[in-house]
């Protein structure tokens, strides 16, 4: 915001004016305050546009059918004067970013964010349609992004329909891209609704994809495109594909109006304008069964600003315990279904991503800080008369002016040294992830989709950033088949350049292969390696430790912190082979120069007792459960218990769920458990990455997310280290295993056949008062820990 001038007056209407918010080929927008106290952006047309008489004859004539607009999405009016020497209006000041701004800054929207803002887009539509106007001019810097929706703005080339065009014969009025080709043709009757919604598709497309359907270039270019040629909808998330392209219909006719595609977004009753906003939110239904929703509500700070916090506040009974779903991580519908059955849109208020709550912060915490007040002129309106606030002036309360051509247009914000679009264009750098977020993993997906946001977020808040960061989500659901629609859509998409996930095991070798084919980097931060070959691994690597290294913390507790000297190692054949292999590299290693010896437990509810009896009569001071059941290692709890044993009892992370302390109850206290992830709340080095997440999140990180978070580090620091025009996928593969990387919580660094150098990467935990506490990185943990 710029200070007033000299040539600005101090107050318009009984507002006072407190800086300048832009100005454009038709006027000024003023930022002021209302008699009441409100902020409003107040904008003044100029005088030599006033002067003629059908100018102010026209404004009247939409005005009166602009005011009777009703909708929670339309940025109302708060006053207006036609007939002062300069006309103006007063709106609620927005503190929000365009979506072509914040698509700009932090790449395209999530497809839930895209169905909400598509949803109320369309009501906000269908109340201008049911009003007798036709927008026509329905793109990204006219939307608003605030926090509780979209606010749809600018009816400065609105019209009323059926009514005589307000511009000279034959003009084009609209934003090439964003235009129909009725719009384009400048032909009679002229559009209708249908153009609005035509230019609703091309929005949601610009939103889920970060750009229009028919291009850029010259805008003669993209209007010969957008008449002749089909969209190029390639990009565009399946779940919503269909209802874009039925927008995008060349044939007016044949397109949905705008209230079928709110009615296909959202539930009807969600939608429903109320008497107030709060009385709409307040009515909408209840979501459908399904995940309890996770509103994500807080802006996410940045972490190296962040607050140190009690690291034991808020925290969960355990890492393992499951967060609830986050609105932008409901299940997509069938891609192959038509437009009728995209999901509903959420209609709780909580819609947009974690990065764009910040900005908004941000954006209002600059609208208070005004500039020093200058000197003004002294404004009396027409004639030495203060213009007026009476019911002609309210009825200018939907419409701008009405003008020839878009570049009339007056400008809502400043070309400002703080505007994005003022400076110079940093390169956009997008990272996929691939993950289940709404099927029976999703814990652990949410975890890797919120620390990858923060870390993005937090190297786009850098100042002397070379690139900034996209993240593109693909929800796999936990199925296979979900796993293959996510894996084609994130190497379709040329923008990614690298890979996370993903978050189960089955799916990481189809994805390892597919991302080797591709030459895109794939970083796997979670899954194990029982299922990926060395040969699929060509441009994948793990930030973890595998499965069959788990060995290694439970080895140097065995031997340095409660050295054994009688070793049991009780091997669960529902195992398999990770554990036998794990009771040979006990057997191998002899913790202490141990006696260890095996028993085999059979499958079946059978032989935990007998278990349990065999390790007190072999004389043993430790037990080692090796398999992956929670449940059953619960009930080998039990039995040690019930059979009061007392020496240590130790397993790894495949047990470490919640599963396992619900079954095995008191029994469960002073189980260890090696594990190849840490916790950020007791790690020193992550207490900002902790305060940063409970503010985004509302509660501590859950396990994987530091890991994710330390992942998209890793990446950008390959990205860093490589020129703009080498930035590419082949290049990326290549640097990322030559680039060592300090994280949050451990240090990433690859040997020559991509495996993860491991010290330091592994971690011991031990129950105690009913939960899973961290002692720390397994060779710092000492007998008096």
């Amino acid at each position: 915001m710029r200070p007033l001038t000299s040539a600005d007056p101090s107050s318009i209407g009984g507002h006072r004016l407190l800086g300048r918010l832009g100005t454009g080929g038709m006027g000024t927008v003023y930022l002021g305050r209302s008699p009441t106290g409100n902020l409003v952006a107040l904008k003044v047309i100029r005088a030599e546009y006033a002067a003629d008489p059908g100018f102010r004859a026209r404004f009247r004539r939409e005005a009166a059918i602009a005011a009777r607009v009703r909708s929670p999405w339309v940025v109302e009016v708060t006053g207006a004067d036609p007939d002062a020497r300069e006309p103006w209006l007063a709106t609620p000041f927005v503190p929000a970013p365009s979506l072509a701004e914040a698509v700009a800054l932090h790449g395209p929207l999530p497809v839930p964010t895209v169905r909400v803002l598509g949803a109320r887009l369309a009501e906000a539509l269908t109340a201008v349609h049911a009003a007798g106007l036709i927008h026509r001019d329905v793109k990204p810097g006219n939307i608003l992004l605030a926090l509780d929706g979209p606010r749809l703005i600018d009816f400065g080339i609105a019209r009323l329909a059926g009514a005589t065009a307000l511009t000279a014969t034959d003009a084009v009025v609209g934003t090439p891209g964003y235009l129909a080709p009725e719009q384009a043709r400048a032909a009679d009757p002229g559009p209708g609704p249908a153009a609005d919604v035509f230019a609703l598709g091309c929005v949601l497309c610009f939103a889920a994809t970060g750009s229009g359907p028919f291009g850029t270039g010259h805008p003669a270019a993209v209007v010969f495109r957008t008449v002749h040629e089909e969209p190029d909808l390639d990009a565009v998330p399946a779940p919503l594909a269909a209802l874009v392209t039925a927008c995008l219909t060349k044939d007016p006719g044949l397109r949905p109006t705008a209230e079928q595609v709110r009615h296909t977004l959202a539930p009807p009753a969600a939608a429903e304008p109320g008497p107030s906003r709060r009385a709409a939110r307040a009515e909408v239904p209840a979501p459908a069964p399904g995940p309890d929703p996770d509103p994500d509500p807080a802006p996410a700070p940045d972490p190296s600003l962040a607050p140190g916090a009690d690291p034991g506040a808020g925290r969960s009974a355990h890492p393992g315990s499951p967060p609830v779903a986050d609105p932008a991580e409901v299940r997509a519908a069938d891609p192959g279904s038509g437009p009728a059955e995209v999901p509903a849109a959420d209609p709780g208020s909580e819609w947009l991503p974690p990065a764009l709550p910040r900005l908004i912060a941000e954006r209002s915490a600059r609208a208070l800080d005004l500039p020093a007040p200058g000197t003004t002129r002294v404004d009396t309106g027409a004639g030495g008369r203060r213009g007026p606030l009476g019911r002609r002036g309210l009825l200018a309360a939907g419409a701008l002016v009405a003008v020839g051509a878009p570049a009339l247009w007056f400008a809502t914000r400043p070309a400002s040294s703080k505007d994005p679009a003022a400076q110079p264009p940093v390169p956009l750098r997008t990272l996929g992830l691939q993950a289940d977020l709404t099927g029976p993993g999703r814990a652990t997906g949410i975890a890797h989709r919120r620390g990858a946001q923060l870390a993005v977020d937090r190297h786009n808040a850098r100042t002397d950033k070379a690139f900034r960061l996209a993240l593109r989500v693909a929800d796999d659901r936990g199925t296979a088949a979900g796993a293959e629609q996510a894996t084609r859509e994130l190497l379709a998409d040329p923008a990614v350049l690298a890979v996370l996930g993903p978050t189960w095991e089955a799916a990481a070798k189809p994805l390892a292969v597919a991302c080797s084919r591709a030459r895109l980097p794939l970083v796997m931060v979670s899954v194990g390696d029982g299922t990926v070959e060395p040969t699929d691994q060509r441009t994948a690597c793990r930030t973890r430790l595998g499965d069959g290294l788990l060995v290694i913390p439970l080895i140097h507790y065995l031997s340095s912190v409660r050295p054994t000297r009688r070793l049991t190692v009780i091997v669960d054949r529902e195992g398999g082979d990770p554990a036998w292999k794990l009771s040979n590299d006990l057997q191998q290693a002899r913790p202490a120069g141990s006696t260890v010896t095996p028993r085999e437990l059979g499958p079946g509810d059978s032989g935990f007792a007998a278990a349990a009896r065999a390790v007190l009569d072999g004389g043993a001071d430790a037990v080692v459960y090796a398999g992956a059941s929670p449940a059953r290692a619960a009930r080998l709890a039990r039995a040690l218990a019930d059979a009061r044993f007392g020496g240590t009892r130790a397993t790894t992370q495949q047990v470490m769920e919640p599963a396992f302390l619900d079954r095995a109850g008191p029994a469960a206290e002073g189980w260890v458990f090696g594990a190849a992830f840490s916790d950020p709340v007791a790690e020193p080095a992550a207490r900002a990455f902790t305060a940063a997440h409970r503010a985004a999140y509302r509660t501590a990180p859950d396990r994987w997310a530091a890991e994710t978070y330390d992942a998209v580090g890793l990446l950008a620091g390959a990205l860093g280290s490589l020129s703009a025009d080498a930035a590419d996928r082949a290049a990326l593969a290549v640097r990322l295993f030559r680039t060592p990387y300090q994280g949050i919580v451990k240090r990433l660094e690859f040997n020559e056949i991509h495996m993860l150098s491991h010290p330091g990467s592994a971690f011991l935990y031990r129950v105690t008062s009913g939960r899973y506490r961290f002692l720390g990185r397994y060779d710092a943990v000492r007998p008096q820990t």
